[in-house]
């Protein structure tokens, strides 16, 4: 299957995304905005106490000093109170508007149909809800503070240049073109330079997830070194787009430099020539000349801070583009919990080149059971993905209760079961949450597991998972087998439920418990599960070939009857 990588959204699109968090949010974003202004005027008073402190001492007049150095002080330390808080402000408001965003393209990333993920690859997904995230973050929390307090100031700062006098903020422009040229340049080679590298980081991760699944499987037939220079390529072009990148950053970076000395031989030029012919005074002038270049942290604060945001801008497109892919509408489920048919009319699906399955048609009624067997590859697990809605089909009609009507309750016992990082009670409690105590112990006694839960080191309150209590393969498919009990689905899909743990007795007696009274689909690796059941559907090729009851298919002498009698050799090594 062809990686086909999420979507990326377009700059409009990434625009209308945050407006339209923002809009629900425009008190802070109000506040954040007034308090930085107030901090940017209050900080005009420092350049201008210190030139009227230049007049006083150039003319004589030292009796104001006290005046202009309390005034001198107070301006900054409001400036610095309102500044400090206005980019808590600022931050606050960021951090809240991407947590919102985390939290929708986490869930929509959940709700995806499992091709699109498997198609889009996990390194994809994983840079989009992780990497990504960081990268916008870190912008949020540390450079966009910085970035409005800085606007405001380079904005307020001009006007006071032009209250001195208008030909100061004249000469100032004199470093606008070349600010403009540099900002036009990195603006230009910048976006597509860091999507690029965000895209290698993407594919980076994707392989280098991809090998690590796959380990035992690259040990055994001695493929180490082919795949380690698999990653290393991706690593290598990631390196060099994340190198690129930095050649765009540096040019602004050079460009503004020139600008800068521009700009205040500019100022100075223009305060000589005035204060020479009587214009403005030596004050005055200075004032002008620290006006400008108080201006040099801000503006390199606001366009250096364009480096930052690009990347950010970068990440925020990925995460908005996942946004842009389809929600899957599901009918709700249904209130009552009586168990519910599944049926397939006619359904089609297809991962690629080629359909999976095809014209596949069944009906389980009701509270009964019915085992899906095939050799590999014949379609067994799709129509199992298919049932539990992660794949949709492309033709015909998936049923599961009443038509058109509420969902029933779904649940799944697969090969591989989860286990979640926490206590074993939250663990159960992701299933209800309500759950007392007592219920989460009775459904691990309903499956076989009181023992060794009652043995664990804190009882429910043990951690168990990553980092904590290491479960065995068949503690692990007990536990889950007790989360489906506290689930209490209507219609349960087993998929390998006991072969992980080579198919225990025990394990064989809980899925049973389980599945009492629930309409079951089986995915039958061993046929006496298969002779358990009543009704027995048979695929080759994507297609149902036959199906009935177990003892109806063995008279009937068809590819059932074949495999039945292979498994039931009595030389049969199983």
């Amino acid at each position: 299957m062809s990686v086909t990588p999420l979507p990326t959204a377009e700059p409009a699109e990434t625009r209308r995304a945050l407006g339209a968090l923002l809009r629900t949010r425009w008190a802070p974003l109000v506040l954040a905005a007034l308090t930085l202004c107030a901090a940017s005027v209050s900080a005009l008073a420092l350049p201008a106490a210190l030139g009227f402190i230049v007049d006083a001492v150039v003319g004589g007049d030292p009796e104001v000093l006290p005046f202009l150095i309390a005034l001198l002080l107070g301006a900054g330390l409001l400036s610095a109170v309102l500044t400090g808080l206005g980019r808590l402000l600022v931050a606050r408001l960021g951090e809240g508007v991407l947590a919102q965003l985390r939290e929708q393209v986490v869930a929509r990333l959940l709700h995806l149909p499992s091709i699109v993920v498997e198609r889009a690859g996990r390194g994809d997904l994983v840079s989009r809800a992780a990497s990504d995230a960081r990268v916008v973050g870190d912008v949020v929390s540390g450079v966009l503070p910085a970035f409005a307090s800085a606007g405001f100031s380079v904005a307020v700062t001009i006007i006071g240049l032009g209250a001195i006098d208008l030909r100061f903020a004249l000469a100032a422009l004199a470093a606008v073109p070349v600010q403009v040229l540099a900002t036009r340049h990195y603006l230009k080679h910048a976006r597509p330079a860091y999507l690029a590298a965000r895209e290698a980081e993407g594919e980076r991760s994707r392989r280098v997830l991809e090998s690590i699944d796959a380990a035992s499987t690259v040990r055994a037939m001695g493929v180490a070194v082919e795949r380690e220079e698999h990653v290393d390529e991706a690593a290598r072009d990631a390196v060099r787009r994340e190198l690129r990148a930095a050649r765009v950053s540096v040019g602004l970076w050079n460009r503004l430099n020139i600008a800068e000395l521009i700009g205040l031989g500019a100022v100075l030029a223009v305060g000589f020539a005035l204060t020479q012919s009587g214009a403005a005074t030596v004050g005055g002038a200075t004032a002008a000349a620290l006006y400008f270049h108080a201006l040099f942290g801000p503006i390199g604060t606001v366009l250096g801070s364009i480096d930052e945001l690009q990347k950010a801008s970068a990440a925020l497109a990925r995460m908005t583009g996942v946004l842009q892919l389809p929600e899957r509408s599901r009918p709700p489920m249904r209130e009552d919990r009586s168990p519910a048919g599944v049926e397939l009319d006619g359904v089609r699906f297809a991962y690629g080149e080629g359909f999976a399955v095809t014209d596949v048609s069944f009906s389980v009624p009701p509270g009964s059971t019915a085992a899906v067997v095939g050799a590999s590859g014949a379609g067994k697990s799709t129509v199992a993905a298919l049932v539990l809605g992660t794949l949709d089909a492309d033709a015909g009609a998936v049923r599961l209760g009443a038509h058109d009507g509420p969902l029933p309750r779904i649940g799944l016992a697969g090969q591989e079961p989860h286990v979640f990082a926490g206590t074993l009670a939250e663990d159960l409690r992701l299933a209800r949450p309500e759950a007392t105590d007592d219920e989460l112990l009775a459904a691990l006694e309903a499956v076989g597991a009181a023992g060794w839960a009652q043995h664990l080191p804190h009882g429910l309150d043990t951690v168990i998972g990553a980092g904590g209590h290491a479960l065995t393969v068949v503690e692990s498919q007990q536990l889950a087998l007790a989360r489906l009990l506290l689930h209490d689905p209507d219609v349960l899909v087993l998929d390998e439920a006991t072969a992980a743990a080579g198919g225990t007795s025990s394990l064989d007696s809980a899925v049973a418990r389980v599945a009492a009274g629930r309409t079951t689909l089986t995915i039958a690796h061993r046929l006496d599960q298969a002779a358990r059941a009543d009704l027995v559907i048979v695929m080759a090729d994507g297609r149902v070939v036959e199906q009935g009851r177990h003892d109806e298919l063995v008279a009937l002498g068809g590819s059932y009857a074949r495999l039945w009698e292979a498994w039931s050799r009595p030389d049969d090594p199983r």
